[in-house]
């Protein structure tokens, strides 16, 4: 019996793919129903918690209400006026940017950087320190919040003593209660809450690149600068891209590692957009007076989604702009 030849093997191939694609949809479902049924759970709760619950406060946005009760008092648009023309949402709005500003290009730095030592085949014990540098990831920010309070509590007299004896600092700092200080904490803490998510995905990203690569470059004479700056950095590109939008979306969204460390204050001074639309829906804040009214805190919380997805369209915009930039300078 005489073996198949590459050209059988090719048309083979061929036919199958034609066959796939004159598949009407049902078959297609048919085809992959266990796929399906395997996603089925998470779409239909993605549906109840996260579809339904946004479109279902839209129509509170119209509306004065404090939550109790159906809502009565129509106003139209005038939360979002109101949102628009507050400068309480615009300061938290830029201490959330401040936030994201100063984290993301810090951790991301952080992030590569680990994961360029952890990827390397010869170092021993590499899963133990991927699991501990990954361990803050998975907790919860309320309770790394609960657990730094409970530091400073307890040890912040230690350190304001430390850094005086190391003429850091001249005088007694309260780092929870100090406006000067409250943000860059939490600022530090966040970088290292999330730290282990970007260095697992710069570890999926360097293990796609194929060694024989950097073997090529080392047998061209490139130094480990070289081989970073013209092989890993290149190579990279793509999933970093994504990385990149996961760590500023994700850095905007932050809410729960404020609320419980500072609750927006001192004095509003850690205040995000996310505290303030939680203060402004159930009231109480660092700020006195605030009332329940969750029609406003719908029309915030709207608003604030809508920069969010002006600035996601921007970031791809932006990147795709520096692609096609680079791809025309190779071209030359």
């Amino acid at each position: 019996m005489q073996a198949p030849t590459l050209t059988d093997t090719q048309e083979a191939v061929g036919q199958r793919r034609r066959h796939i694609s004159q598949r009407t949809l049902w078959q297609e479902i048919r085809a992959n129903i266990w796929s399906y049924i395997y996603v089925t759970p998470m779409v239909v709760l993605l549906l109840v918690f996260v579809v339904y619950p946004i479109f279902a406060s839209l129509g509170y946005t119209f509306y004065q209400w404090n939550g109790i009760g159906d809502p009565s008092n129509y106003v139209g648009l005038d939360n979002f006026v109101r949102v628009i023309h507050d400068s309480f949402f615009w300061g938290a709005f830029l201490h959330t940017l401040v936030y994201t500003v100063v984290l993301v290009p810090i951790q991301l730095a952080l992030a590569l950087a680990l994961a360029l030592v952890l990827n390397n085949p010869k170092l021993r014990f590499a899963s133990f320190y991927r699991s501990v540098y990954f361990i803050p990831a998975v907790t919860s920010p309320a309770v790394i919040a609960v657990v730094i309070q409970l530091i400073f509590s307890n040890l912040g007299d230690n350190v304001n003593q430390l850094l005086a004896n190391l003429h850091i600092t001249r005088e007694h700092i309260d780092w929870l209660g100090d406006p000067r200080f409250a943000l860059g904490l939490i600022i530090g803490i966040g970088i290292w809450n999330t730290l282990g998510y970007n260095l697992v995905y710069f570890l999926a990203g360097l293990q796609t690149i194929p060694g024989e690569l950097y073997e090529a470059a080392r047998i061209d004479g490139a130094n480990s600068f070289g081989r970073f700056f013209y092989i890993t950095i290149p190579m990279l590109r793509a999933v970093g891209l994504v990385i990149v939008i996961l760590a500023i979306l994700g850095s905007l969204q932050v809410f729960d590692l404020v609320l419980v460390l500072t609750d927006g204050g001192p004095y509003s001074a850690t205040e995000v957009v996310n505290t303030y639309i939680y203060h402004q829906a159930f009231g109480g804040s660092a700020r006195a007076g605030v009332q329940p009214n969750v029609g406003f805190a719908s029309a915030a919380s709207f608003f604030y989604g809508l920069i969010l997805l002006g600035l996601s369209v921007a970031q791809v915009l932006i990147f795709r702009y520096i692609n096609r930039q680079r791809a025309v300078e190779r071209g030359q």
